[in-house]
């Protein structure tokens, strides 16, 4: 599986990696613009991801925007429709429902617990039981 994570917190960012290692091949962004960047290298190069972890708060693109350009270039170049789950430490639920208006498949709020994005995985059909 190909798997891109946007996170801006290092620490975040390493320990996520390790853990979706176990699943597939990770590429790293630290902001919202260098993920986007990734998902259009992507596309072009017809290697298309099929799992995008997006913090919601980054800086200079933050991960709802991402969710929102990724859902809208899907739907005009017809291209297979990505599992997007969104990450945050907001207990807002404001941006929560906006993600899942624009298209998220799941939600987990950090610290991540393994265990539950482990489920979620397997509940949007990318692990085998």
């Amino acid at each position: 599986m190909k798997i891109l994570i946007a996170e801006d917190d290092r620490v975040s960012r390493a320990f996520f990696q390790k853990f979706m290692s176990a699943y597939g091949t990770c590429d790293i962004a630290v902001d919202g613009m260098e993920a986007l960047d990734l998902y259009m290298d992507a596309v072009k190069a017809k290697t298309p991801y099929e799992l995008l972890c997006l913090d919601i708060m980054m800086p200079r693109v933050d991960g709802l925007k991402v969710l929102k350009v990724v859902r809208a270039m899907e739907e005009q170049h017809q291209l297979p429709r990505a599992k997007i789950i969104m990450m945050t430490a907001l207990a807002d639920v404001e941006y929560v429902d906006e993600a899942f208006a624009l298209g998220c498949d799941a939600y987990a709020s950090k610290p991540v617990d393994t265990a539950k994005v482990e489920q979620v995985m397997q509940n949007l059909g990318l692990l085998q039981k």
